[in-house]
């Protein structure tokens, strides 16, 4: 992530005409900003700016959603949120204040925010049952998930309970890239590889091939999960997982069960914090139009930036729009 520098004004432009759909564009809350928000910069300068953005729901988020042509923002708890906690009983009560609280802006705004349901994963039937609460009475459109919780990773078997939630309820689960479980040795001394240039993409493309390998996906054939910053690598490498998977078993796999289906399947991604039309190229190739979303990362990437790039991209009208919006109202039943 990158700290935004976009500022209010007046006599902006809209980046076009086409309608847009931002889904992971972040919050927090007072109890939650003292305690719970990574800090990427070394600026604090730039932190500020992000802190106050953070907390904001009115003009300055708006007017940056109307200068952009974004129609609609799902916001969610930024990282790593409620999930930072070893209190179990600490991070229930604050991912419920967390969402109630995003519940009351989504009712003050219904046409320019919806809501992803913020967990405490430290337990995974209670977070289903935030989940259901959250989906059925409150109206969100899924959950976000920062990354690990504790060191647990979503592919264990205690998390099972949670994923038949979420396969009943019938809504995605974006996995948000979070803290490392861990301080590997290949990191040590390198401090610039840490958090969003490199490690958070490490983990959370780790996150995601461990559902894919660990079979969840088998055991959940319905599932959706959506990953950011487009796709955290996985498009670019599916040949190597099927070539290097299959070697490793010694046998070759029916087209069906190769990694690449599987993520071709369960997986939809966005371009958040990736404004590059050789990598949404390569995307929209390695796993079809119907799968890329269009998204920003606010308040940590430019949204005007963001927004330009999706116009400019050399797209047909009928893909861009798919990415646009199109795909988001269909995955998120907007």
């Amino acid at each position: 992530m990158v700290a935004s520098a976009e500022q209010p004004g007046e006599g902006v432009p809209a980046a076009g005409p086409i309608r847009k759909i931002a889904l992971e564009e972040h919050f927090t809350t007072p109890d939650l900003a003292s305690r719970n928000v990574a800090r990427p910069t070394r600026s604090d300068a730039l932190f500020a700016d992000i802190e106050r953005r953070l907390v904001d729901f009115g003009d300055l988020r708006l007017d940056t959603m109307d200068r952009a042509g974004i129609s609609l923002c799902v916001l969610s708890v930024t990282t790593p949120g409620v999930q930072a906690e070893k209190d179990t009983a600490t991070a229930i009560g604050l991912a419920r204040k967390a969402n109630d609280a995003l519940a009351e802006e989504v009712r003050r705004q219904p046409k320019r925010y919806a809501g992803f349901a913020h967990l405490p994963m430290q337990d995974p039937k209670v977070a289903a049952d935030e989940l259901e609460r959250c989906v059925r009475q409150l109206g969100f459109k899924g959950a976000l998930i920062n990354g690990q919780t504790n060191g647990q990773y979503l592919d264990a078997d205690r998390f099972l309970p949670f994923w038949e939630r979420v396969a009943d309820l019938d809504v995605p689960v974006y996995l948000h890239p979070g803290e490392l479980a861990d301080a590997p040795a290949m990191f040590a001394g390198r401090p610039e590889l840490g958090g969003a240039v490199w490690a958070w993409t490490a983990e959370t493309a780790s996150h995601a091939l461990r559902l894919v390998f660990g079979g969840t996906f088998t055991r959940f054939p319905t599932l959706k999960v959506i990953l950011g910053h487009m796709g955290e690598t996985l498009p670019s490498l599916l040949w190597r997982f099927d070539s290097r998977w299959q070697c490793t078993l010694g046998e070759t796999l029916p087209p069906e069960q190769l990694p690449s289906a599987i993520i071709r399947r369960h997986f939809a991604i966005t371009t958040s914090g990736v404004c590059d039309p050789i990598a949404l190229a390569a995307a929209i190739a390695a796993l079809g139009e119907d799968a890329v979303m269009f998204s920003v990362d606010y308040p940590y990437e430019d949204t005007s930036t963001a927004a330009a790039f999706i116009e400019a991209a050399p797209l047909d009208p009928a893909v861009r729009a798919k990415v646009c919006h199109a795909n988001a109202e269909r995955i998120l039943k907007l």
